[in-house]
């Protein structure tokens, strides 16, 4: 009862592919295609109001590294961003190189390193864009005490307090874990559905 009727589309991003990124060698556009193809495909299916104010993102894990990116790289499109346990990306080419995750990606080579971690990384992201325009997404950023992206996580929480950008930010006792998202997934549904009832 606390959140309003919406639509939610739950894309699967073929996570072996480091999932909701495009790829720097231009054979993986996940995000191209998520921006050109999959949200107007489904605004035109579906009964859906195709304007900022009624459109939120959110995503776990993986999916909530494509949420920081996502209403980040277009905020104008986002009126809430939701990511909860995110991966938010190295914050060094060093970071980048050595990340097993990322090597299909960069590999050794520190000019993709870099432009991987200008493109990606949160607190990069945060960094580039300025206060109003960061302010312009309603923030709710959810992450477990155990979870193995906790730090990330608090980084992110600490440069958006320091660049003075008004957000939620949770950390309740639990890990990197389906039961943990569970809990979380009505308090989020609530922010997003306060959000659209705001205007």
């Amino acid at each position: 009862g606390k959140a309003t009727p919406m639509i939610i589309v739950m894309p699967d991003a073929k996570t072996t592919q480091l999932g909701y990124f495009n790829l720097i060698d231009g054979s993986w556009n996940y995000e191209d295609y998520f921006f050109k193809e999959l949200m107007p495909y489904v605004e035109k299916t579906y009964r859906i109001k195709g304007e900022k104010r009624y459109r939120a993102i959110a995503g776990l894990s993986m999916g909530g590294g494509g949420t920081f990116v996502y209403a980040m790289h277009r905020p104008d499109l986002f009126s809430a961003a939701c990511p909860l346990s995110a991966y938010t990306g190295p914050t060094t080419v060093e970071q980048a190189i050595s990340d097993n995750r990322l090597y299909f990606q960069v590999g050794t080579d520190p000019e993709k390193a870099a432009k991987f971690v200008k493109e990606h990384s949160a607190l990069e992201l945060i960094k580039s864009l300025d206060k109003e325009t960061l302010n312009s997404v309603r923030w709710y950023i959810d992450c477990g005490d155990d979870d193995y992206l906790y730090e990330g996580n608090s980084l992110v929480h600490i440069a958006l307090n320091k660049k003075g950008v008004k957000h939620e930010f949770r950390i309740r006792d639990g890990g990197h874990t389906w039961t943990y998202w569970r809990d979380s997934l009505p308090e989020v549904l609530k922010f997003v559905s306060d959000g659209f009832h705001q205007y």
